[in-house]
């Protein structure tokens, strides 16, 4: 299957952050990602399943990088460990570092305008946790 076949997943916005974020996928520094459960809801998605592959979008919206999901998890943002925090490539130092920026990012004015209102974000949110690999290049 080609990526043409796939669904795409757009990290962040397009712009520095998702560039840092495309980069980080394909020189594996990032094996982790997270989504606000309630973006899924709002646009009547699926929750991602392991097993799933998807291209991964640049910010020209073109396929950079294809990922397979090899675990996903609903949970609150307070079970996120260091582990999983680190794994996002983004140089979280820990768990904490990680939820004080998900926290900021889901709180963005980009969020809010897509939800329609500022969603409110703690301790208990759900969250999409996602584990991937990287499973091909698709960028010349």
């Amino acid at each position: 299957m080609g990526h043409d076949d796939l669904p795409t997943l757009e990290l962040a916005f397009p712009g520095p952050e998702r560039d840092r974020g495309v980069a980080a996928i394909q020189n594996g520094q990032k094996t982790a990602l997270t989504g606000l459960l309630e973006i899924y809801e709002h646009a009547g998605e699926a929750v991602p399943a392991a097993g799933q592959r998807f291209a991964v979008l640049d910010s020209e919206g073109s396929p950079a990088v294809t990922i397979e999901l090899v675990d996903v998890r609903v949970v609150p943002m307070k079970e996120i460990d260091d582990d999983f925090a680190r794994a996002e490539g983004r140089g979280y130092r820990d768990a904490a570092a990680w939820q004080a920026a998900h926290e900021e990012f889901f709180r963005s004015a980009g969020v809010s305008e897509f939800l329609g209102r500022t969603p409110d974000v703690g301790d208990d949110t759900l969250v999409v946790a996602q584990r991937f690999r990287a499973v091909g290049t698709d960028a010349p």
